[in-house]
């Protein structure tokens, strides 16, 4: 690569692999109908290249012919083609689903390529359905992948979630998450559930012989206390392993087997590679969906439900008004005009500081913020701001109450700025 001469503007190179994508899909089209016409289908709907490439489940006393034609008749709706979406996807498509239908509204981005298989690195900035139907096409023609680039909401979800047998939930969002709920219940249709976190994951199938999601959790959690994997973080495998999972389940229940996981919490620990199995209430009689005098016959507003967004990208908490916020770029233009005396304190995890960090910041992650060590360190960083500037004054105890939120970067990350510390360590 370094002796190749690069005459081409990177636009102009964008634009002519986009061309080249678009004939080769062409071609590939082409290619697959060519071979289609030399097979022979079966008298129970398979034909010769079907047989082959299913062989090894046709094997299964469980899937059989019979089995794989429940499948290939089937449809499933994914919502999320993220990293539990993306797993699901693939095992299903490989499986011989007839149509998977992927709901997501988000481009691929490079901080996506470490768990969601279905991408490259040239799918950066590609709409992340599009990238995801190439991929499983290219995988498994048999199988129609119709693409959502919407965002689910109470408009749009019924009519799109009608048209599925089944719905996996690969969201990373709590609104979303009693929105499929609800149109699930609302439209007869099991929904395989499932998360992941750090190095854990969750899993459940609800609205199917047992309860639904509104039954265990009748109402939603506080929106400050919610972690997605952008601010917690996830590890590629154990969120692909959930993933696995959702795509079993959706198979045997397909496939009319037992044992599915209804009515119980599949708990599953990467760090000691264990599983859990917790038995759920049983369907609530007075559950506000599905109970014998529901109260929710359409779908509501479920953003205002939950008090948050039904996206990973703004958590809309409102904690701080707008004059008390400041962002990295207004904090770099105040200090290029004028470098007032100040303490910064960077209140994210040590890891997250590592990463990527203000200059002359101080890392003390909000747990640890009350600490007396931390407020010992404060509290010498004022008297070093005072001697440097020649005050007499003393710096007086810190407390919290002294400290001003301000929102840095994104709605998920936060600092701390400690403004003024002259006057405030002089009780001004």
């Amino acid at each position: 690569m370094d002796n190749i001469s690069i005459d081409i503007s990177e636009d102009e190179l964008v634009a002519e692999i986009t061309e080249l994508r678009k004939l080769l899909r062409t071609k590939e089209a082409k290619l697959t109908h060519l071979r289609r016409e030399k097979q022979i289908v079966q008298e129970y709907g398979l034909n010769n290249d079907e047989i082959c490439r299913y062989s090894r489940q046709l094997f299964l006393k469980e899937v059989g012919v019979k089995g794989q034609k429940k499948i290939k008749e089937s449809s499933v709706l994914i919502v999320g083609a993220g990293g539990l979406g993306c797993p699901a996807a693939l095992y299903l498509t490989c499986a011989g689903i007839g149509c998977i239908g992927i709901v997501d509204y988000d481009d691929v981005e490079i901080n996506n390529l470490h768990r969601q298989l279905l991408y490259t690195e040239t799918s950066i900035g590609t709409a992340k359905v599009i990238a995801a139907a190439e991929s499983l096409n290219r995988l498994n023609s048999y199988v129609k992948v119709i693409p959502y680039m919407i965002q689910l909401d109470s408009k749009n979800a019924l009519d799109i979630i009608k048209n599925y047998d089944i719905v996996i939930d690969a969201t990373d969002n709590v609104a979303t998450r009693y929105l499929l709920n609800d149109a699930c219940v609302l439209s007869g249709k099991p929904l395989v559930s499932g998360s992941a976190l750090r190095f854990e994951g969750h899993l459940s199938v609800f609205n199917y012989n047992g309860p639904c999601y509104r039954c265990i959790f009748p109402d939603p959690p506080p929106p400050e206390t919610v972690t997605n994997c952008g601010d917690g973080g996830v590890l590629g495998a154990a969120v692909g392993i959930i993933g696995v999972l959702q795509a079993l389940e959706t198979l045997k229940i397909i496939l009319n087997m037992p044992d599915i996981t209804s009515g119980r919490l599949l708990l599953f620990d990467s760090t000691e590679t264990k599983f859990h199995n917790v038995r759920l209430r049983p369907k609530n009689i007075n559950c506000a969906v599905c109970g014998e005098h529901r109260v929710i016959h359409d779908l509501i507003d479920y953003e205002k439900f939950c008090g948050a967004k039904a996206n990973d990208k703004d958590l809309n908490l409102n904690l701080l008004k707008k004059e008390e916020r400041i962002s990295v770029e207004e904090y770099n233009k105040i200090m290029k005009m004028q470098s007032k005396s100040h303490i910064m304190i960077d209140v994210r995890s040590s890891e997250e500081y590592q990463i990527c960090h203000l200059q002359d910041s101080i890392n003390i992650p909000f747990t640890q913020l009350s600490k007396d060590h931390n407020l010992k360190l404060i509290k010498d960083n004022i008297k070093k701001v005072q001697k440097e500037h020649h005050s007499v004054d003393y710096a007086k105890p810190v407390n919290k109450d002294r400290f001003i939120p301000k929102m840095f970067l994104r709605g998920d990350s936060v600092i701390l700025v400690l403004r003024n510390p002259l006057a405030t360590a002089a009780g001004k």
